[in-house]
């Protein structure tokens, strides 16, 4: 049985602030070894109801967060950046799950501690369908794509319920409550482990009732920029198309294609942003 991990850093117990999670904070080294203790709880409940190989592909930042000889399950280990699927890098249709640790809520919802969608400085909202989305959302297109079920997601309250829309039977461990978008109330880093344990553990021992994300087809993601030049610039991509100062939206019954074609619209307008 096959598992494969996208993690990112902002939904972990006990973050609540940038420097924590930038290779730059003095703090980054502990707050990375909370990920990877994460991470591996993950690893350790689904080697418990039968998994028994693993992909984690690392999807915070420079992607570079974890140390591959300290992974639970002789995980094998996906980093470095400029990656083609971004954060799903590497899924494909012979996985049985996908599990989604560390994750964060979007900019544009409720609050959520870190709230971003791909790149704050350039992205206000997303929506995909016309229902507002963080990245687990946007990332589950690529799951659709190869017919693979999101069964975890592991963070703030308000991450775990942004994604139920997309994937209705997703079983989360929520970690910690947000309080506002630097502020959060997290559980004790063994009991957030113990949580993620024993979640992962039930999402696969659920699996034969688990389905592919609940996304009709064709697909639509509608974009938010944040000032009208990123708008502009989204458009040289083809199927991007301009609906007002700041908005843009892109159509595709291929949900892979979409995500792709997403993914360059963000490497394109946060070059320009930063």
């Amino acid at each position: 049985m096959k598992i494969f991990i996208s993690s990112d850093m902002e939904g972990t117990a006990g973050v609540s602030d940038w420097e924590q999670c930038r290779a730059t904070g003095p703090s980054y080294p502990y707050f990375c070894e909370l990920l990877q203790a994460e991470v591996n709880a993950a690893i350790e409940g689904a080697l418990a109801a039968g998994a028994d190989e693993f992909l984690v592909n690392d999807s915070h930042g420079a992607m570079a967060n974890l140390r591959p000889d300290a992974l639970a399950g002789r995980a094998r280990y996906l980093s470095g950046r400029h990656k083609p699927l971004y954060m799903m890098q590497g899924l494909d249709a012979s996985f049985d799950a996908v599990f989604f640790v560390s994750y964060h809520g979007s900019m544009g919802g409720p609050s959520s501690v870190l709230s971003h969608t791909y790149s704050p400085r350039a992205i206000a909202e997303v929506r995909l369908n016309g229902v507002p989305t963080g990245e687990s959302g946007i990332n589950a297109l690529v799951a659709l794509g190869h017919g693979v079920p999101v069964v975890l997601i592991t963070g703030d309250g308000t991450t775990a319920e942004e994604a139920r829309p997309f994937v209705p039977g997703i079983h989360a461990a929520v970690v910690k409550t947000s309080v506002s978008r630097h502020a959060a109330d997290s559980m004790h880093p063994e009991q957030a482990r113990e949580l993620i344990k024993e979640t992962a553990l039930e999402a696969v021992r659920r699996l034969p009732e688990a389905a592919p994300p609940a996304i009709e087809l064709p697909a639509t993601l509608s974009v938010r920029l944040r000032n009208a030049d990123l708008a502009e610039m989204a458009t040289w991509i083809t199927g991007v198309v301009r609906d007002d100062d700041l908005s843009v939206h892109i159509t595709d019954e291929d949900p892979i294609r979409l995500y792709r074609t997403f993914v360059t619209m963000v490497l394109l307008t946060r070059a320009i942003a930063e």
